[in-house]
């Protein structure tokens, strides 16, 4: 089963819950760099912190391939924040938009960047709680990383009342002893 998205959706678990293997198609199915991407970075010694949810998730929503946060120590020694969004060149308008809307930056750098990309799919593996999926990064053919799938392995916890990292051990073991990833992952 093939599927052009990015996101694991409800249509994809389900898939991967009827024990099909699952390949991520155009932005992430096969190995590949993204050219045109930029990376947009503000330092910030002034802002509120607990904004910085509200703003990730507003550049995210407007199209941002990534966003991170790096604490970092200003001038005359001031604790800051660099804002860190990447995107493709498309994107930038929009997203400048919101980081000088929604912060207090005065300028923001513009850093052209390529994205070396991990092919991906998705594998399901039956642990002692039920299914739960497994990511694997394919580089040159070959698997490289793997890792349990958050938001299941989250699931998982809280219905359970397990600690997450016990769940995420039972997911790698799972995936393990089924073949997987000989010599990679994480």
């Amino acid at each position: 089963m093939i599927f052009n998205v990015c996101k694991f959706s409800k249509k994809l678990r389900s898939y991967v819950k009827k024990g099909r293997n699952v390949l991520f198609e155009g932005a992430h199915g096969a190995e590949h760099v993204d050219e045109g991407m930029v990376l947009l970075q503000a330092n910030l010694d002034d802002m509120n912190p607990e904004w910085t949810s509200y703003v990730s998730d507003a550049l995210f929503a407007a199209g941002a391939n990534d966003v991170f946060w790096i604490p970092i120590v200003m001038k005359r020694g001031r604790p800051g924040v660099m804002l860190n969004v990447l995107a493709s060149r498309e994107r930038v308008e929009p997203l400048e938009r919101i980081v000088f809307r929604e912060t207090t930056t005065l300028g923001i750098r513009r850093i052209a960047a390529e994205v070396h990309r991990l092919g991906r799919r998705m594998v399901q593996v039956q642990t002692k709680w039920g299914p739960a999926a497994v990511k694997i990064g394919v580089a040159n053919g070959e698997e490289v990383q793997y890792a349990p799938e958050y938001r299941e392995c989250a699931a998982i916890a809280e219905r359970e009342g397990v600690p997450l990292k016990a769940v995420y051990d039972e997911v790698r073991r799972a995936y393990l002893a089924h073949g997987g990833a000989e010599g990679g992952g994480r």
